[in-house]
């Protein structure tokens, strides 16, 4: 079988709190490992999507309107729909299994992909990742 659930595919996640967002691969674990037997992977995604901006905006408005909120999390793989698209923010640096494991870490890691996030938005790059889903 071919292996489609690479780093930096986008994705929509489809159960849990987090459902109908759309979050990218980080890392994925096709063999599981010793906590999860079964195949999974590490996802970035976005909880809260920006808003739509517009030109008579203020600089302060504009800045407010462009903020996400994100989360970071473990999925099965039959609880995520994998999409064409792909990504390219690199964040195998910043979130790590590890960083689920403690509060501090986590914080930390959900900082700095807020801040990736928002940097990728304002350059206007993947449009589709930063709109609502719509069903």
């Amino acid at each position: 079988m071919v292996k489609f659930l690479k780093p930096n595919k986008a994705v929509i996640v489809l159960q849990g709190r987090y459902a109908g967002r759309k979050a990218v691969i980080v890392r994925s674990f096709d063999e599981g490992t010793r906590d999860r037997l079964y195949g999974h992977c590490l996802v970035a995604g976005i909880y809260k999507y920006p808003k739509k901006v517009i030109r008579k905006d203020s600089s302060k408005k504009q800045a407010k309107k462009s903020r996400v909120k994100c989360f970071v999390k473990m999925v099965n793989y039959n609880h995520i729909m994998p999409t064409r698209y792909t990504l390219d923010v690199d964040l195998k640096d910043v979130v790590t299994g590890e960083t689920l494991q403690s509060r501090d870490k986590k914080v930390a890691a959900l900082k700095e992909v807020k801040g990736r996030f928002e940097e990728r938005f304002k350059t206007g790059k993947n449009r589709w990742f930063f709109t609502k889903l719509r069903f």
